[in-house]
């Protein structure tokens, strides 16, 4: 029941596909097929984040169904994204689906971007380190991340800025700390002449996401922290001091604990399971709030679905033991769902079609 779902889903989202390019538009009429771009996003760009978060499900769910035209899809959106001239070699968030070009270069590995690299090297994963095409952009794309991005604090602190054009913004959004985990996740599956230096990264980054939390007064993160001469992983603007029960950090925590066993992994994931207990449980479930830095901050009455999806299921599996959906098993896609590893996990149930 549930392949035939995904199915029936999948099939109602190919129309937004049916662009010049083959980059898909970002809404699609489900009834009539109709599909279009937000009006906002650079010159009715698609996003990155949105466009390039596609492969795990669609690849899987050929393997499963037997019916290429998903794996078609998203080899197609690769295709584009490798033959394009990046600039420096990032990747911007907007990219037109009829003219093929870039929009606006707003480089980041924050919000509008994140999730594109992390299944640049999950394809890779799922794969079982067959789709070497997946992890070639991706390390190409994590160097370049490195020179162009990759900034150090007055005090020592790590962190990646976002670029608009060729000038810095240097702020994080807690969006972009998942990179620790994903740093982390690159070094320990391919092991060459980087993956100290890279591991190191993971670390330094996860605990500059870890002070954006321990530097607030309900030890909590903002959804985004800032990096000037006088102040380092705090908020500035009244917009960016929410928290809405955001998981990227607690994946991080997660993976980084898994693939290290460094205790203070579980250390910081108990000091936010606290406070989320503190600030954020109301009656009949959990809140976000709109101020971090306030202890009695008024709350906003929402609770997010990827609060249970991910959230809670990270922090589960932060003190969960290695053996519940072990990482050389299962990769876990954007929303914290388990998918199993092509080959090594007898989940993954191939159906007639071989993809190469």
């Amino acid at each position: 029941m549930f392949k035939e779902k995904a199915t029936h889903i999948a099939e109602k989202l190919l129309p937004a596909f049916n662009s010049p390019t083959g980059i898909p538009y970002a809404l699609v009429n489900l009834k009539t097929g109709a599909a279009k771009n937000y009006g906002w996003a650079s010159g009715s760009s698609s996003i990155l984040a949105e466009f390039g978060t596609m492969h795990l499900e669609f690849v899987y769910l050929s393997d499963v169904t037997g019916n290429p035209i998903f794996y078609e899809k998203v080899k197609k959106i690769r295709e584009v994204l490798n033959n394009l001239e990046k600039p420096y070699g990032l990747y911007p968030n907007y990219l037109n689906p009829k003219s093929g070009r870039w929009g606006q270069h707003h480089m980041s590995l924050g919000a509008l971007g994140d999730s594109f690299y992390e299944y640049l090297l999950k394809a890779w994963i799922q794969s079982n380190k067959e789709d070497v095409q997946a992890r070639q952009m991706y390390d190409a794309a994590v160097e370049a991340a490195e020179k162009k991005l990759l900034q150090t604090s007055k005090n020592g602190l790590r962190y990646f800025a976002d670029m608009k054009y060729d000038r810095l913004e240097h702020k994080m959004d807690h969006l972009g700390c998942f990179i620790g985990g994903l740093l982390a996740l690159g070094a320990k599956t391919l092991q060459n002449d980087k993956s100290e230096e890279l591991l190191q990264l993971a670390h330094d980054v996860t605990r500059t996401c870890y002070e954006s939390y321990a530097r607030s007064e309900t030890k909590l993160g903002p959804e985004a922290f800032r990096f000037t001469d006088g102040l380092e992983a705090k908020a500035l603007k009244q917009n960016e001091k929410y928290y809405i029960l955001r998981p990227e950090l607690f994946e991080s925590y997660f993976i980084m604990w898994r693939l290290t066993h460094d205790q203070r992994y579980r250390d910081w994931g108990w000091e936010a399971v606290q406070a989320i207990e503190k600030h954020c449980r109301v009656d009949g479930g959990y809140s976000g709030i709109k101020n971090v830095y306030q202890l009695d901050s008024v709350k906003d009455d929402v609770q997010q679905s990827f609060f249970l999806a991910e959230t809670l299921k990270y922090l589960y599996l932060l003190f969960s033991d290695d053996d519940l959906l072990p990482l050389d098993q299962w990769v876990f896609n954007t929303e914290a769902h388990p998918l199993p590893i092509k080959t090594v996990n007898a989940a993954y149930n191939l159906t007639r079609l071989k993809i190469s």
